[in-house]
């Protein structure tokens, strides 16, 4: 009793120190084992070995790296053009654009941040300049890039089965239709705010010309996750194969990109990973540590005795979720508590994949909510909007994807019809 409060004052005093959440995990697990796992930190080092050792990490960094080659070039306009060019007459067209557009974005990146960059820095000035009020703007592309987290490949999914061992096809195509969902909730909310605001109709020249301009963009998401779902290749291959189609368009096709700014993109790229992976493998001991002392089925036994069925787990759940993604980054967020509460999960009898969609559903409103959103800092600082605008921007749109998460977590199917 004794050593766990001492553990808990080492946590909370490096969290008030404001210390990186690395360094709150090192020091949690390292005091740990010393003292409940014979006095052998030497573990850590073993965890930290099988976390890195797994053929599918390398999926994570490859994503990354083919969101962020595409981000340089041109996919992303391509992309937008074509969608833009679809939504025209209807009333709120370009927000409604945007939010495809993250959605297609986003099924080649699976990061939030890239999709948010990519889309918004083209989208942005022309809200604006289509007369969309500007709070609206910022609030939708904030809110819309997060869509780029659930619809597969999301580099959060592939955590989320990584560390509760989970199958990630499953979770990917789990994903696919919350996705479309939350889509269609955003897009039914900017028709609603914009009704007046048109963009004039249907051309078929424009269509035709914007398709063929991005029917090369179109190949990336089709041949990634029609190769995964075909069970051609796995999800590792599958980001090999996007970042090999990224170079090849960008390159040789589009000729947007060199090989010297390739060199650029993947050290950009790696500084991200440098903040990651070292995070990834102290949760993974983290998870080691809990399940050797059997805490995930203790927190279960004791849960039992005060939550009687599934629905007030899963309320209990989500609240504790919109909490934790306000104050922790999603990534972290998804490591440390996946794995913990997936047991809890199972014993109220709720499937993985069901679990995992919906906690990475809840998750992604953690990118909106201040003050650790990223997605709020980065539009901050990419729009050049003060912080508290941002926030305040966001908070209509927040409530739009509380909807739609609640659907996902209380109706099943919209997670496992194209599973089971």
């Amino acid at each position: 009793m004794t050593a766990g409060l001492v553990l808990l004052a080492v946590v909370l005093g490096l969290v008030a120190l404001r210390q990186p959440i690395v360094v709150v995990l090192a020091a949690a697990v390292l005091f740990a084992y010393l003292v409940w796992q014979d006095g052998q930190p030497i573990y850590v080092a073993y965890d930290i070995w099988r976390a890195v050792n797994q053929d599918v990490l390398l999926a994570i960094p490859l994503f990354m790296l083919a969101g962020a080659i595409m981000s340089r070039g041109s996919i992303a306009q391509r992309l937008i053009d074509f969608i833009t060019a679809l939504t025209r007459p209807i009333p709120g067209g370009l927000a409604v654009a945007v939010v495809f557009a993250c959605i297609g974005f986003g099924s080649v990146s699976g990061s939030s941040a890239a999709t948010l960059m990519a889309v918004g820095s083209i989208m942005y000035p022309a809200l604006l300049k289509a007369g969309y009020p500007k709070a609206f703007s910022v609030g939708l592309i904030c809110a819309a890039a997060t869509l780029g987290v659930i619809v597969p490949p999301s580099i959060l999914m592939i955590l989320f089965g990584i560390m509760t061992e989970t199958s990630i096809a499953d979770l990917f195509l789990g994903g696919l239709l919350p996705a479309l969902l939350l889509a269609t909730l955003l897009s039914a909310y900017a028709i609603t705010r914009n009704w007046k605001i048109r963009s004039g109709w249907w051309r078929l020249s424009e269509i035709v010309s914007s398709a063929r301009r991005a029917v090369f963009a179109f190949l990336i998401p089709v041949a990634v996750l029609g190769g995964i779902y075909s069970g051609s290749f796995t999800a590792t291959e599958a980001a090999a194969v996007a970042v090999l189609l990224a170079v090849l368009i960008e390159v040789f096709v589009h000729r947007e990109l060199t090989f010297p700014q390739l060199g650029s993109v993947a050290t950009d790229t790696s500084r991200l990973l440098g903040s990651l992976f070292p995070l990834l493998a102290l949760a993974v001991s983290v998870n080691i540590f809990m399940t050797w002392e059997g805490i995930p089925q203790q927190m279960a036994a004791a849960l039992d005795g005060v939550i009687d069925n599934q629905v007030q787990f899963v309320l209990a759940t989500n609240a504790l979720l919109l909490v934790i993604g306000a104050f922790l980054d999603e990534g972290s967020a998804v490591l440390i508590f996946g794995p913990l509460l997936l047991p809890i999960a199972e014993a109220q009898g709720m499937d993985p994949v069901h679990f995992g969609v919906m906690m990475i559903s809840n998750l992604q409103i953690g990118y909106l909510a201040p003050p650790v959103g990223l997605n709020l800092m980065i539009a901050s600082a990419a729009f050049r909007v003060p912080f508290v605008e941002v926030c305040k921007a966001v908070l209509p749109f927040i409530a739009v994807l509380l909807v739609g998460v609640m659907a996902v977590a209380f109706y099943p199917p919209l997670s496992l019809a194209l599973v089971r």
